[in-house]
């Protein structure tokens, strides 16, 4: 079976392959209200039920609770800006130091090859 494009052209009909991603977000309802819609697909029924029951507890739609976890976890993550090196000592600080003896350095010498276009 054959397709035809946007300019008449007949294109060989594509192979769908299945879904490898469980999260899908819909961004073309933003260009109209601002806000993205998102699927979450191959949730366990465990998570499903604690959130139901936390909703409930909230008085919220599970909707709206999944919103509330989403933008509480996501604003901590944010506030936390530190750099590669401060997180490893912050780790391996506390197990102590190494003390390494310093080599001393000799002044750079020159190739052997340089030496022999003279």
């Amino acid at each position: 079976m054959e397709h035809v494009d946007c300019q008449g052209t007949p294109r060989p009909a594509r192979k769908v392959q299945p879904a490898k991603f469980c999260i899908a977000i819909n961004d073309c309802s933003a260009i109209i209200d601002g806000m993205a819609s998102i699927t979450i697909r191959n949730l366990e029924e465990a998570t499903k039920r604690k959130l139901k029951v936390r909703a409930a507890m909230n008085g919220r739609s599970m909707e709206q609770e999944a919103r509330e976890i989403l933008k509480s976890v996501l604003a901590q993550t944010a506030k936390k800006k530190a750099n590669l090196a401060e997180r490893i000592r912050e780790i391996f600080g506390p197990l102590g130091g190494v003390e390494l003896e310093r080599v001393p350095r000799e002044p750079v010498r020159d190739p052997a090859w340089l030496g022999e276009q003279e």
